[in-house]
């Protein structure tokens, strides 16, 4: 017998073989995993979706919360213009914080600030009442209850 000592041809070409088959993206013997390839376009528009709805919460969640900082600003604005009114009107007492007072105008248009109540004054109230009001810890003045018929 003779022995023929040439080398070995591997007819597949090294650029398709592999030392780790384990790494391959697709299936290498046929007990493998079935890997089908993504659809990216329907990936991208999932996820695309996803992204638009969170943003989209996220920007409803900060107008609620502008919406909020707005309303307390205009409140806040409401009680200083009150308080400078409250401050430039006529009182014959100091105010105590946590008490209640009235506004009332004169007929000659100032302002007067009173421990009584429109119906403490009688049958006929000697001025115009403005609001019912309450001296906050921070001197500024809550608006109780405001005359709406002669704003």
């Amino acid at each position: 017998m003779m022995m023929d000592n040439k080398e070995f041809i591997n007819p597949i070409d090294e650029d398709n073989i592999t030392e780790n088959p384990k790494g391959l993206e697709y299936p290498h013997h046929r007990g493998s995993q079935l890997v089908k390839p993504e659809d990216t376009g329907k990936v991208k528009g999932r996820a695309l979706a996803a992204m638009e709805q969170q943003t989209n919460r996220q920007m409803d969640q900060i107008q609620e919360q502008i919406e909020l900082l707005a309303k307390q600003a205009n409140k806040l604005k409401s009680r200083v213009e009150i308080s400078e009114t409250i401050y430039t009107a006529k009182m014959n007492f100091e105010p105590l914080v946590g008490h209640d007072y009235f506004l009332y105008e004169t007929d000659d248009h100032h302002f007067l600030l009173s421990l009584l109540s429109p119906a403490e004054w009688g049958r006929t109230l000697p001025h115009l009442y403005k609001a019912k009001v309450s001296l906050l810890a921070d001197h500024t003045w809550d608006v109780l209850d405001l005359n709406e018929d002669n704003n």
